[in-house]
């Protein structure tokens, strides 16, 4: 087991991290670990995650309660207790604004498609908890509904939550939900998604054994399975016993092979055009008309 200063040391680097991958800003995001059976260590608030020191981290029991620490916990320490309070097995929590995962949590779209193999062994799905005022009760009770089944998650409105048997573990669970939040909107800018089907969904979790994952639930990919995301990782994943991947246009499908060349494809009704066209085929965007366009694509998957 770590030492108290491993883990301040820890927390420090996670938070470093964090920051310059842009997860958070400012002063954004909070982490925590157990200290033991009724202790956790703490980022203080109202400090920026990437200039931390081990000294500022905050002690306090499971109440909340400051044990020792010249700052005050986060703000945000009620929904880290509740973790710990339904999830036994977990060691850390890491909570943060990633933008893309972030930008799906502000349009509601959780992240429960089966379209990477990877994410499906380790976390399954990624639910959006309901919206809650930050810093409020409301915010643990929100966390309650999903964390008993849920590794990670979307928080409507606001950011990403994840946890661990281990600090690392739980941040490199936030890495994974960015990157299939960046992977995911490539796609569906692009008008598709190939997903993975049920029977290969079922496959890919007897595999977790093997891989030695301890997930809290067993995916829902079963139609037999109750999909209640309570008890289950629900998955949007279409019955398919001659083919592993089935296509799904996502509004009026671009053609990839077409972009590649140069040629303009919708996205439903996306606009605007391309403001300029290189003499090799390259699309050019201002950076206005990129935002628009993703606002637009985001805007029709709704």
């Amino acid at each position: 087991m770590s030492t108290e200063s491993q883990l301040r040391a820890d927390i420090v680097e996670v938070g470093r991290r964090m920051y310059a991958r842009a997860y958070t800003a400012s002063n954004d995001g909070n982490i925590s670990v157990r200290l033991g059976p009724d202790r956790l260590l703490m980022t203080p608030k109202s400090v920026c995650k990437g200039f931390m020191t081990p000294d500022m981290m905050c002690i306090t029991d499971l109440e909340g309660r400051k044990i020792q620490g010249d700052r005050d916990p986060s703000s945000e320490i009620l929904m880290h207790l509740e973790v710990y309070r339904q999830r036994p097995d977990v060691q850390a929590v890491v909570h943060a604004h990633p933008p893309i995962a972030t930008g799906f949590a502000v349009a509601g779209i959780p992240l429960d498609r089966a379209v990477l193999a990877e994410v499906l062994t380790t976390l399954g799905s990624i639910p959006i908890a309901e919206y809650a005022t930050p810093s409020t009760r409301e915010l643990p009770e929100a966390v309650r509904k999903y964390i008993k089944a849920h590794d990670g998650m979307l928080l409507a409105n606001h950011g990403a939550l994840t946890v661990g048997t281990d600090l690392y573990s739980a941040y490199y669970k936030m890495e994974t939900i960015e990157h299939f939040a960046k992977i995911s909107l490539v796609a569906r800018l692009l008008g598709r998604e190939n997903l993975i089907s049920r029977e290969e969904v079922i496959r890919l979790q007897g595999l977790r054994d093997t891989y030695g994952i301890k997930a809290p639930a067993p995916i829902c990919a079963d139609e037999d399975l109750p999909q209640d995301q309570a008890a289950c990782q629900v998955v949007q994943a279409p019955s398919s016993p001659a083919s592993r991947l089935v296509p799904d246009v996502l509004g009026q499908p671009s053609d990839p092979p077409a972009l590649a060349r140069g040629t303009w494809a919708s996205f439903g009704e996306v606009s605007p055009k391309p403001s300029a066209k290189a003499d090799d085929g390259e699309i050019r965007l201002t950076y206005r008309e990129l935002s628009a366009l993703i606002e637009d694509a985001i805007r029709s998957l709704r």
